[in-house]
């Protein structure tokens, strides 16, 4: 089944018998394989009989909200890709061809009535109110997206299993984008002529929904503002909180100071920090799917891994960074051999990480915990003290070369790797351990 149109419906019937007939056309026009969803939430008016006559499947819904029609529809849909839409005519049936055609590269696509050359034909009030409601989500969500509220949507099936709503009414639009946002999903507005209902009266109820839309502002805020969320980190480059933005430019400022030109790059734990995408020809690396889905765009290679375990072949780069992720690891699976492993020999590692013997640093973490719940200081987990951390990288193959500092408290070390013939606290190099083999060739496929 390529695509499962769904379209809630309360007392509709007169509008259906025009709309059904002709999204039947489109898609056959299309060539897809399809079924048309009516998810009915009670109708009186015959709504359930025009439908099934018109070849839909109909759906009587659990409860009788627009969230729980998309829910159910959602559950029931076949598709390869859901097409979502409304019953009173307002969304044209023909569009669903555009915005078919634009699903490549693309998990959400919009029709939007605020995108240039995108109109809407509504009554004053409701026009400004629905202008208002998309800019305070905008803006209090930091979101670059301009009609957050459009129900005329097509999704990939495969993104909407990441969703996981709560909201009852129309509120659960803006909340479905948030969240495919913050798994990384890739989302694209198309301009379309958004136009009255044909026949009927509008379902809209403006002051119950605007505290809906409000309640789950507060929510989405709240996903927005934590690491769950697969931009967290490039955002906190711009951050309203003036130490935070100033530590992460401070630090990519002394990453970048470190690296040097020529050879291979590998970023390990490289999150969506400004490090990875001001080097677009590093290879990213991550545990986080939602961080490599908002990268694909941005890093031409990428793949999913974990440091205890590098899927590389010996010597393969020339330069490893690992900025501020051996303190969410557990100690025995942080394995410095491994970055010494697919360094070339002379490589450099770039390995930073807070400096726990530091009291200013402990104090300010106290601080990032109050001032940013669900930040990453709540993944701290394994604390590093610099000498220690020093005589770690002795022991396994790294003179350290230099050392930048975050206002005393966050270390960045450049640490060189050391010839084949290194000894580790005394020992002689052949009667080391053999580093953890990994195997696999170097990902270039921008999708793996």
């Amino acid at each position: 089944m390529d695509l499962s149109a769904l379209i809630p419906v309360w007392n509709e019937a007169e509008n259906l018998k025009v709309l059904l007939p002709e999204l039947h056309r489109t898609l056959r026009q299309l060539g897809l394989r399809y079924e048309i969803i009516v998810v009915d939430a009670g109708s009186v008016d015959g709504s359930r009989d025009v439908a099934a006559a018109l070849d839909a499947h109909v759906l009587s819904q659990k409860e009788p909200s627009y969230g729980e029609a998309l829910r159910d529809g959602f559950a029931a849909a076949r598709g390869d890709y859901v097409l979502t839409m409304d019953a009173d005519y307002s969304h044209e049936p023909s569009l669903a061809a555009r915005l078919w055609r634009q699903r490549e590269g693309a998990d959400l696509v919009i029709a939007s009535r605020y995108v240039p050359g995108g109109t809407a034909e509504m009554p004053v009030l409701r026009r400004a109110l629905s202008r208002t409601l998309n800019a305070v989500y905008r803006r209090g969500l930091d979101l670059p997206f301009r009609d957050l509220s459009s129900g005329f949507r097509l999704y990939r099936a495969s993104a909407l299993g990441k969703a996981h709503t709560t909201a009852r009414n129309f509120d659960v639009l803006p909340e479905l984008l948030v969240q495919l946002h913050a798994e990384g999903y890739r989302i694209r507005e198309i301009p379309f002529h958004y136009r009255p209902r044909r026949k009927g009266r509008s379902h809209v109820r403006l002051l119950r929904f605007g505290w809906a839309f409000l309640m789950t502002l507060v929510r989405m805020r709240r996903l927005r503002s934590s690491i769950q969320s697969a931009d967290y980190d490039l955002r906190a480059h711009d951050s309203l909180i003036p130490l935070q933005r100033f530590w992460q430019r401070k630090r990519l400022r002394i990453v970048t100071r470190f690296l040097e030109p020529g050879g291979r790059v590998l970023d390990v734990g490289c999150g969506s920090s400004r490090i990875i995408i001001d080097a677009p020809e590093t290879v990213g690396m991550d545990v986080a799917m939602r961080k490599l889905r908002f990268l694909r765009s941005r890093v031409k290679m990428l793949l999913a891994g974990s440091l205890d375990k590098l899927p590389f072949r010996d010597g393969t780069f020339r330069r490893v960074i690992c900025s501020e992720v051996i303190e969410h690891v557990p100690r025995d699976r942080v394995r410095l051999s491994e970055f010494y492993r697919v360094l070339e020999e002379g490589g450099t590692l770039i390995l930073g990480t807070p400096d726990y013997s530091s009291w200013i640093w402990r104090n300010l973490e106290r601080l990032y915990r109050f001032a940013k719940p669900g930040g990453y200081a709540d993944e701290h987990i394994n604390p590093y003290r610099r000498q220690e951390l020093e005589r770690e990288l002795a022991r396994e193959g790294f003179d350290v070369v230099d050392v930048g500092w975050i206002c005393r408290s966050e270390m960045i070390f450049k640490a060189r790797k050391r010839g084949a013939n290194h000894t580790l606290a005394g020992i002689p190099a052949e009667s080391n351990p053999r580093p953890v083999e990994a195997c696999g060739k170097l990902a270039s496929d921008s999708h793996s």
